[in-house]
């Protein structure tokens, strides 16, 4: 095959889903309105777009598959000048795992915990005869080293809860090499990573790409990852193509305006205020550990304080300690030293413990989750999700009780027609803000938010971001704010907690916190941020290297 002819073809590819309404009469909609590009071995193509916008949906149709009835209804998908979406079931059956492949966002949703990692990449090669054990074993260590995992000889031997989130993704994209397809889809792999396992993924996948010389569809929200990967970058928005470019004209030189909001969406940086007084939270000396022991702790001596109206961010890498702080003071977690201390008194330290009347500090301290889909329930209305705090401690009813619901709704700039939709029924963000408004429903004084934007399209997310600022401006409320994202602490924090293996290792204000001279742990997170520039990615392992070098 001509090394210069593409080994993917994209022409003019239309999906369609099939709904029904009401009535059960079924329609067909558009998801994805033709699609055209092309691909060459050893290069990577950036899909980039808010949800809804087709880049999963075209990635999944390269494998011949459609996900929640959507289905191709025209155009074609030609790979190595075969159109694969007029094989027959088996012909597309005998096309996944071994001439495409997928990486999924979720590597510990994708693997069994309760088999070994060795078994589960062997699996396919074996299934499909396309190698013996021995040579399914050398093939599976040789990638294990080409990723860079700890121990290839023996790492297989492992079960996917005994290594960390970013091996795992790393191990999952090994599992799609065994077959050697010529096309992998890289589906969103790093977003729930933090930057500095972040950081070894991106330059693992760049490296095997080009190793194996392997065509890769890279699909993101995040312009500045996508960057550091892609040759290309095709912009999509609602399932219609927006851009498609190298990745340096997409940076320097956007042409549409929807690109250069989503070039523009990263610089909102909230200005830092000046201190008001007296604490309203404060976490003093606090330890815990999970079982109640004292030999395995997971916090260490942790002391924080925030002040009423202000934002503390507390930022670190998975397993950090930052959520299990969040636990401690909401009380599901009782540490196993310190305290607690709300506006001076100290709290109850278990949640069924502490006051839930109407002046309580059940209400006083409300909570956002990370993930909406699982912090509401699919079974109930929105009315009812925001109307459940209104029952609990205002004990409204009748006209009372919708118009303060439609309050809340104007609050979280939500239409009120949305109270008599389940949450399913909503886009993620809708459902982050009726999150907020449950929140909002108890008037507290304080909020912790537990990544609450980083499951979000970069738009989508800035936009929760403002609707939390101008909401503290309006009512005084406090945010603890927990991220690994330092670009949401620049935009929303007023001081930052920086914490490392359950211990805080610099705190202050944002201005001093995230400015030099740096500890070495604060100065890698600060150096792992992906900047939106191609090339980022070398320099910065580069300057990695050397500083280990020099220690």
């Amino acid at each position: 095959m001509n090394p210069e002819a593409p080994l993917l073809e994209v022409r003019d590819l239309q999906v369609a889903a099939t709904l029904r309404d009401a009535g059960g009469k079924a329609r067909d909609v558009p998801i994805v309105r033709g699609a055209t590009f092309a691909l060459r071995a050893g290069r990577a193509l950036g899909l980039i777009g808010e949800s809804g916008a087709g880049k999963s949906t075209i990635g999944l149709a390269t494998l011949a598959y459609g996900r929640g009835g959507c289905r191709p209804s025209g155009g074609k998908i030609l790979l190595e000048g075969t159109d694969i979406l007029s094989l027959d079931d088996a012909g597309k059956r005998a096309l996944r795992g071994a001439k495409v492949a997928y990486v999924a966002q979720s590597a510990a949703a994708a693997f069994n915990p309760a088999h070994r990692l060795e078994e589960q990449l062997l699996e396919l090669p074996l299934a499909r005869g396309l190698c013996d054990r021995r040579a399914g074993r050398e093939r599976m260590i040789s990638l294990f080293g080409q990723l860079g995992l700890p121990d290839p000889e023996s790492f297989g031997m492992r079960f996917p809860h005994q290594v960390s989130g970013g091996q795992l993704q790393r191990a999952m994209t090994a599992m799609a090499l065994m077959g050697r397809p010529r096309l992998v889809v890289f589906d969103e792999p790093t977003t729930a990573l933090d930057v500095t396992t972040q950081l070894d993924v991106l330059a693992a996948i760049k490296r095997v790409i080009r190793e194996e010389n392997t065509a890769a569809l890279y699909i993101s929200h995040d312009l500045a990852v996508v960057a550091q990967v892609a040759d290309d970058i095709l912009v999509l928005r609602n399932g219609e193509m927006v851009e498609n470019a190298s990745a340096a004209e997409i940076l320097e030189s956007p042409r549409e305006e929807y690109t250069r909001q989503l070039l523009a969406v990263r610089t909102a940086m909230k200005e830092e205020a000046s201190g008001s007084g007296s604490p309203l939270l404060e976490a003093r000396g606090v330890s815990a550990a999970y079982g109640g022991g004292v030999g395995d702790l997971v916090l260490r001596d942790v002391s924080v304080s925030l002040e009423a109206g202000r934002t503390l961010a507390v930022v670190g890498e998975s397993g950090s300690g930052k959520s299990t702080l969040a636990r401690v003071i909401m009380g599901l977690l009782p540490p196993v030293s310190g305290g607690i201390f709300f506006d001076g008194d100290e709290l109850a330290p278990r949640l069924e413990e502490r006051d839930g009347g109407v002046e309580g500090i059940l209400r006083r301290m409300q909570m956002i989750h990370q993930h909406p889909d699982t912090a509401l329930n699919p079974r109930q209305r929105a009315e009812d999700i925001v109307g459940r705090p209104l029952d609990l401690w205002e004990k409204l009813g009748g006209r009372a009780r919708r118009e303060r619901l439609r309050e809340l709704m104007a609050q979280v700039e939500l239409d009120a027609g949305l109270l008599s939709r389940y949450p399913p029924e909503l886009s993620g963000g809708q459902k982050q803000r009726l999150c907020v408004a449950r929140a909002l429903a108890a008037r507290p004084r304080l909020i912790v938010c537990d990544e609450p934007t980083s499951a979000l399209d970069p738009l989508v997310a800035d936009g929760v971001l403002r609707l939390l600022l101008r909401l503290q401006e309006e009512s005084g409320v406090g945010y603890l704010f927990i991220t690994h994202d330092i670009s949401t602490v620049r935009a929303i924090a007023d001081s930052v907690a920086v914490m490392r293996m359950g211990e805080v290792v610099r705190f202050g204000g944002k201005t001093t916190a995230l400015s030099p001279p740096y500890d070495d742990y604060t100065a890698l997170l600060m150096s792992s941020v992906p900047e939106m520039r191609p090339g980022w990615l070398e320099e910065a392992l580069a300057e990695r290297k050397l500083e280990s070098a020099g220690h």
